[in-house]
């Protein structure tokens, strides 16, 4: 949450971040409202709501008609006040965004699917942020990067499927004075695990895992809304957890993980298929398929696949004690393509205590989106902590 982290000079700015915080977190929030979830009277929000006008934080426009009475306002992100610039790097291609502090990404550009050689791509992108930059003034006050990979301090430190080698990311913007937007990267999965934990399927549960599924399984623990990232940001590669077969080696260099029984490899590895040259796309016409002919050998292999899920997730449950499951990515449609080798392999893996109360496992609702809302949230909590609106009001 960007709350916190106050600095002297900052105190009076501290109802104006939670302000900002309370119109994040409920779209077309009325003044009278927030008002209210502030604990201040109409005459207080109303000057506050003045200030931040002054300083292009926040505005506010007039609430849709609803019958006779006083009209009121709904309060959102000023038009000319600060952004962020969210850039996702998927298997798929890679996107680039904006979003003011409602963190509602608006996307700029999208590119193809990237390459086995990092440095045009990267190049690509910097180029797109830069224009941005150059656009945008002063106005940019930090780069949030989604990378589907493994990421220690800002770096990309492993992307198994294109053997990218060590790559540092915070070169995405060509400026490197003291005054540069800084560069924030984190794993695909832990964001789209904050955006479900913000504002979408586990928004207010105290405890949620997220879990998604493209070529292996990544995933996040959010507490009260904060990722749990580890002591270097690397935390949540559930897929590299040793549930699967000890005898096989992973890509990645470990033996028996979770991720080699959860993914299109898996799926043609049960079908006595070739291993396919690209299992997200091989897992979506494998799906395609069963939903057209409803082949037993097909919904053989997605029982398999469905079933360990399920039991990888029973022993996540046993281990973080979370108050609610979410499924993004591939996970959701693999659940539903055997639902019943899923929950009795999630039931049977459960400690005793929990099997008659098991934390819901639900779909989440930010799909494809999700890694990306997630740099979103992450790069506009870090423009709006107390200190770095200060900074902003002064520079106005």
């Amino acid at each position: 949450m960007s709350i916190p982290s106050a600095g002297p000079s900052a105190g009076r700015w501290l109802t104006a971040a939670r302000l900002i915080e309370i119109v994040r977190a409920q779209p077309g929030i009325t003044r009278a409202a927030a008002a209210h979830d502030l604990g201040i009277r109409s005459g207080a929000a109303t000057e506050l709501l003045a200030r931040m006008r002054r300083v292009e934080l926040l505005d506010e426009s007039p609430a849709p008609a609803q019958g006779r009475g006083r009209p009121t306002t709904v309060l959102h992100a000023h038009p000319a006040g600060p952004l962020i610039v969210a850039v996702e790097l998927s298997l798929t291609g890679w996107r680039v965004a904006t979003a003011a502090v409602d963190a509602v990404p608006r996307i700029e550009y999208a590119g193809a699917s990237l390459s086995p050689r990092p440095g045009p791509v990267l190049a690509e992108i910097s180029g797109v942020v830069d224009d941005i930059c150059r656009r945008e003034g002063d106005r940019v006050r930090a780069v949030s990067v989604s990378v589907a990979g493994a990421v220690r301090d800002d770096r990309l430190v492993q992307f198994t499927p294109l053997d990218w080698p060590d790559v540092d990311l915070t070169g995405l913007t060509a400026d490197d004075s003291p005054t540069a937007p800084p560069v924030l990267v984190g794993n695909d999965a832990t964001l789209a695990g904050l955006a479900e934990a913000r504002t979408g399927s586990a928004r207010g549960v105290g405890t949620a895992l997220h879990l998604i599924i493209a070529v292996g399984l990544g995933g996040a623990l959010v507490v009260d809304g904060v990722p749990v990232i580890g002591a270097h940001g690397g935390a949540g590669e559930y897929g590299h957890v040793p549930f699967g077969d000890p005898t096989q080696l992973c890509p990645c260099g470990a033996h028996g993980c979770w991720d080699l029984t959860v993914d299109g490899r898996a799926l043609a590895r049960h079908r006595g298929d070739p291993a396919p040259e690209n299992p997200l796309r091989y897992t979506y016409e494998l799906l395609e398929t069963q939903r057209a002919s409803a082949d037993p050998a097909i919904q053989e292999a997605f029982d398999r696949v469905s079933g360990s899920l399920g039991r990888g997730i029973a022993g996540l449950v046993n281990i973080h004690d979370p108050d609610m499951v979410t499924l993004g990515g591939l996970a959701a449609a693999l659940r539903a393509a055997a639902p019943e080798p899923f929950d009795t392999a999630y039931r049977g893996g459960l400690m005793s205590f929990r099997k008659h109360l098991p934390p819901d496992v639900v779909d989440g609702i930010h799909g494809d989106d999700g890694p990306l809302r997630g740099a979103a949230l992450r790069g506009v909590d870090h423009i709006t902590t107390v200190d770095a609106i200060a900074a902003w009001a002064d520079r106005r």
